[in-house]
């Protein structure tokens, strides 16, 4: 989406009353609406320290020796490795750490809440938030004409490493993993968008001109964090007001940690609802990458044993996204399996959380399907620290 037709949206977004929540709308959205600098959209901001650090590296062909010098770089409280280049060095010794407006109180409960609902996390991370990317634009076509898109198993495991971290119960603590993970992914972002311009596939693709900016980083957010955050309460899923508080502050830590401005990220969910509302929803569409993606992604779930048909597993995509966009992605309809789900997984939440006294018919199914996933989501077959997070050197080979 362009910045004009993005600024079009942002109006209508007001004038449809989501400016009406108090605080909702934060600044930069006002002003772009209002068709003001640029310096405060998102969209033209990206990171630009680490990024020309890495163009550096990619042009002097320094980055295979830093990939293998990061490899024994994993626990948050570990030293930076020997090998790296002095300038890399510094820059990762400044950021390696949690801003200071961290709550490792919440950060703390965070962990707890994601141990608690990791059932439906899980549920909601794989099949909902993953496929969704699928129909985000930009998201899409970034993925596949890069690197990544070439081998989406070794993709997905990459992906499920920035999860599993995320939601480890040590996740900020010195020996959790997560620090570590997102610098590492912010390191591999700057060799994207130095790698993805060359690409004349995506140029074709796309009407930015750089890849992954602060903009691109808050929709995925939005896909994640606000998606599961709006699901669990359609679910009713029971939360306290402290775990929903404690949740969107490890997303608020975990996307500066990734490189997005303070300025940019919601500081309730009820503004990060309004800015979803602006920012993703609008955007939603099926691209011709972005659906060889999901058949791929929905090919590798599928050949793990979920105890279910491809059918269930098409139309639990469906129930979670929409059927719109099952329609985009050409999922084949089960409707007998469509109705078991309508029906069985609000009375498999309502029993889990103990407000229903009697298991529902179909229990085991279920449970059955949702271990399977979770163990899809934990270790992809493979431990999580099997597949590192690496700097791409290419993109896609035909890109």
């Amino acid at each position: 989406m362009s910045s004009l037709s993005r600024r079009s949206v942002l109006s209508l977004g007001a004038a449809l009353g989501l400016a009406s929540v108090a605080g909702a709308v934060p600044a930069w959205a006002r002003s772009a609406a209002a068709g003001t600098s640029t310096a405060t959209d998102p969209w033209w901001v990206w990171d630009d320290a680490v990024d020309r650090l890495v163009a550096a590296l990619l042009d002097s062909g320094q980055v295979p020796a830093v990939n293998s010098a990061m490899r024994s770089w994993v626990n948050n409280s570990d030293p930076l490795p020997g090998g790296l280049p002095a300038d890399l060095a510094a820059y990762l010794q400044q950021v390696n750490q949690l801003p200071s407006w961290a709550d490792r109180t919440k950060l703390r409960l965070a962990a707890d809440f994601n141990r608690r609902k990791d059932t439906y996390l899980f549920m909601l991370y794989g099949l909902g938030s993953g496929i969704m990317s699928t129909v985000i634009p930009r998201e899409a076509t970034a993925v596949y004409w890069s690197a990544g898109g070439a081998n989406m198993k070794d993709r997905a495991a990459k992906t499920f490493t920035f999860g599993y971290d995320l939601s480890e119960v040590s996740a900020f603590e010195p020996t959790g993993q997560f620090v570590v993970t997102a610098n590492k992914t912010r390191l591999v972002h700057a060799a994207v968008r130095h790698l993805l311009p060359r690409s004349p596939h995506w140029r074709a693709a796309n009407e930015e001109q750089i890849p992954i900016s602060n903009g691109d980083i808050l929709v995925t957010f939005h896909s994640l964090g606000t998606f599961v955050h709006r699901k669990l309460l359609e679910w009713h899923v029971p939360m306290s007001a402290a775990d929903e508080d404690a949740f969107l502050h490890m997303w608020q830590v975990a996307i500066h940690l990734l490189g997005v401005r303070d300025e940019f990220i919601p500081r309730t969910w009820a503004e990060a609802d309004a800015q979803s509302a602006q920012v993703l929803t609008p955007i939603l569409n099926p691209t011709p990458e972005g659906k060889e993606l999901a058949k791929e992604l929905l090919g590798l779930t599928a050949q793990v044993d979920l105890g279910v048909t491809r059918g269930f597993l098409n139309e639990f995509v469906r129930y979670v996204l929409s059927n719109e966009i099952g329609d985009w992605l050409e999922l084949p309809r089960d409707y007998a399996a469509a109705a078991l789900i309508r029906t069985g997984w609000p009375a498999y939440i309502a029993f889990r959380e103990g407000l229903l006294p009697v298991m529902p018919a179909g229990f085991y199914l279920f449970d059955q399907f949702v271990r399977a996933i979770a163990m899809l989501f934990l270790n992809n077959g493979t431990s999580p620290t099997s597949t590192p997070i690496t700097i791409p050197t290419a993109n896609r080979p035909e890109a």
